[in-house]
């Protein structure tokens, strides 16, 4: 399916992007290392999430807390990474960011950042000098909320969607950069 940029004609800007909701701001960061990296969508304010976790093997961080019948009823960012489950690291530096700020839920020992996280399996997709090491960890997360803004943020092969590949069901070796 191909993307679509809607104009509105009678302010004749761009709208269709998560930001276009008051209160949400993206970031992204993408390693230069190689093709991967994490997308932070920060809600300082508060947003009530929902979740439907799939796939074979998801790699996820504290998205239980998304059930209703928990206690914690709003998340202050959500993130998504490559680097499978390293990946998931990338969920402290954004808890350390929002922390840094004064942003989480008042527990009345302290405000906790409330941060659920998934990950995707990019691994196979190494170019030719890239550092098959290289993952987005805790500064990625971290650099991904001093990037965050409310512009229109940019999308395809940046920040998580860096390594993005399909085509793994028939096997690794049929993978795809996507």
């Amino acid at each position: 399916m191909a993307s679509q940029t809607i104009v509105n004609s009678a302010q004749g800007s761009v709208v269709g992007s998560i930001v276009d909701v008051p209160g949400l701001q993206v970031g992204h960061f993408t390693l230069s290392e190689r093709l991967t990296g994490c997308s932070v969508v920060l809600a300082p304010g508060g947003a009530v999430g929902a979740v439907d976790v799939r796939g074979a093997a998801p790699g996820t961080r504290e998205t239980d807390l998304l059930d209703p019948a928990n206690l914690v009823d709003k998340v202050h960012a959500v993130v998504l990474s490559g680097g499978s489950a390293f990946g998931l690291d990338a969920a402290t530096g954004v808890v350390r960011w929002l922390d840094e700020q004064g942003i989480g839920f008042e527990t009345g020992y302290g405000r906790v950042p409330i941060v659920p996280a998934a990950v995707l399996f990019d691994l196979p997709v190494v170019r030719p000098g890239d550092d098959p090491q290289a993952r987005p960890g805790a500064d990625a997360g971290y650099a991904a909320c001093q990037a965050a803004s409310t512009a229109s943020p940019a999308a395809g092969n940046v920040g998580a969607g860096a390594g993005a590949c399909v085509g793994k069901l028939f096997g690794l070796d049929r993978c795809m950069k996507g």
